[in-house]
């Protein structure tokens, strides 16, 4: 019974990730989370950070601020997504353990 509640545990703090991340909680998550937890959180900093980056330097080139090449806001965004792919599928596995720890009998 302790490990589905540490599962659920967990899942709250997955919630708790995806709601700061998307930013509509005002709970905070300690910046020196270790863990899975921590290591969950940079990773979607960084998936965020890619993210701002390329829509800072789409910006910047629409602009035409000068130094700004297509080919490297192309890169970018190409990052971002691949980036943003991968969190995606890191969820959707995490749902899928999930699922199958919880139909495993009791």
């Amino acid at each position: 019974m302790s490990s589905i509640a540490s599962i659920e545990g967990m899942l709250q703090q997955l919630r708790g990730l995806a709601q700061s991340a998307s930013g509509t909680t005002s709970q905070t998550i300690p910046a020196a989370a270790s863990g899975f937890a921590g290591e969950l959180q940079r990773s979607l900093q960084k998936i965020s950070g890619a993210q701002e980056r390329a829509y800072g330097l789409a910006e910047a080139f629409e602009l035409g601020k000068p130094g700004i090449a297509l080919n490297d806001v192309m890169i970018e965004m190409q990052k971002a997504s691949i980036s943003f792919q991968t969190g995606v599928q890191v969820r959707n596995r995490l749902a899928m353990a999930y699922q199958e720890v919880m139909n495993m009998a009791v």
